[in-house]
């Protein structure tokens, strides 16, 4: 079948498997061309499939040869109706990493459930004995405690007063106003049972509990902070409170872990164009300015780069992992620079529908939010008939019962 990018608001509903796949392999290529890392070996990713979740395993396995499970809630293909792209993305990944010999499999599931905690166990005892380092990378609107059974949705608001400020839609390039009402506390505690570091807390227990960690284990999730001009939606908003928790969990985690030598991270990373990111108010302005000015320096990553460096220069550098007065890896230090953030913030103010396109990088923007799905990568024939029934090699069928 011929794909093409069918758009609902923010998300894609079609994925193109050939786009996900160069884009996988371009990434690969990017790791390989970096030379080797001194890292992990035995890595579980938890959401694996899109985003720094992928570029993580990607950088562990083609970086430092690691045996990697990831774990990852995708829509699998059906005839005539593609697959969400993290699946087409893990198709690829394992598909290379078993060319180049090394041990990839997954689970697709809600990582937030006992079921895939016990079959990543499971899992993990057969094949890898144990792990040392864990990735959680989720990035999900809503969650089911597995203790409790209550469903949490997160939202995105602001605390304390309504919020108001420009905005960008993408995809017309049209800049506006956006306001939006506060969050009451419920949302709050909400969005913190979703986003924040309880899930994340519970897989590192579920594990340990089991002797899966081994010593000198290491465990990183990423985070963002961001600028004053986003602070009001993000960082000091509901997402920011999730936040705040998260790195509070990193503590927590570096506790239980003494025993094994153990550490718990947050990584700040920098702002890029995601699935999650897009839905948030003023961000798409915010990155497409910021991409501008990143570019014009010299400074610009994405997902790829970001993850590269993190392994090579932040977690695998020595006996000392470098982290802020709060005790977080940053490697938003680019995005944060003094320089960067005053043009930013200049650029804000002089920031129209009609100024935007000279003044921003919204066709960056654009190409990288439909390189998620795997549409406008180059190299790629789009006019070529696609087959959409893609298996991923590495699957773990769940066990009846």
């Amino acid at each position: 079948m011929i794909i093409e990018p069918r758009m609902r608001g923010f998300i894609c509903l079609t994925a193109h498997p050939k786009g996900c796949e160069q884009n996988v392999i371009n990434q690969i290529n990017y790791i390989k061309s970096k030379g080797p890392i001194d890292g992990p070996k035995k890595v579980l990713v938890i959401g694996a499939s899109t985003g720094f979740g992928l570029a993580s395993r990607i950088t562990s396995a083609f970086g430092s040869d690691a045996s990697t499970i990831g774990i990852y809630f995708e829509k699998p293909p059906k005839e005539g109706k593609t697959a969400s792209p993290g699946w087409y993305n893990t198709a690829a990944f394992e598909t290379e990493a078993n060319k180049a010999g090394l041990y990839a499999k997954s689970i697709n599931g809600d990582a937030f459930s006992t079921v895939v905690k016990q079959q990543t166990k499971d899992l993990i005892k057969a094949d890898l004995g144990q792990i040392d380092l864990i990735i959680y990378s989720l990035a999900s609107p809503v969650r089911t405690n597995p203790n409790t059974g209550i469903t949490h949705r997160s939202v995105l608001k602001p605390i304390g007063g309504s919020f108001s400020d420009k905005t960008v839609d993408f995809h017309t390039g049209i800049v506006s106003e956006v306001s939006i009402e506060p969050a009451n506390e419920e949302e709050i505690e909400n969005t913190v049972a979703v986003m924040g570091g309880e899930d994340w807390a519970m897989w590192i227990d579920a594990l340990k509990a089991e002797n899966l960690l081994a010593d000198g284990f290491t465990t990183v999730a990423y985070s963002y902070i961001g600028p004053a001009v986003t602070e009001a939606v993000y960082r000091k908003g509901t997402i920011g409170r999730a936040k705040d928790h998260l790195e509070a969990t990193a503590f927590t985690i570096t506790d239980k872990l003494a025993d094994l030598n153990g550490k718990g991270y947050v990584s700040v990373n920098k702002a890029l164009v995601t699935q999650a990111s897009s839905a948030i108010p003023v961000i798409p302005l915010y990155i497409s300015l910021l991409y501008k000015i990143m570019k014009e320096e010299g400074i610009h990553e994405g997902c790829i780069e970001q993850i590269q460096r993190l392994f090579q220069q932040r977690l695998y550098v020595g006996d000392v992992v470098p982290v802020d007065e709060k005790g977080r890896i940053r490697i938003d230090d680019w995005e944060m620079r003094a320089d960067v953030q005053e043009r930013v913030a200049t650029l804000w103010k002089e920031a129209t529908t009609e100024s935007l396109p000279s003044i921003g990088d919204l066709a960056g923007y654009k190409t990288d939010f439909l390189n998620l799905f795997g549409f406008d990568v180059s190299g790629v024939d789009y006019q070529a008939d696609a087959n959409e029934m893609v298996d991923v090699p590495g699957l773990v069928e769940p066990k009846e019962g």
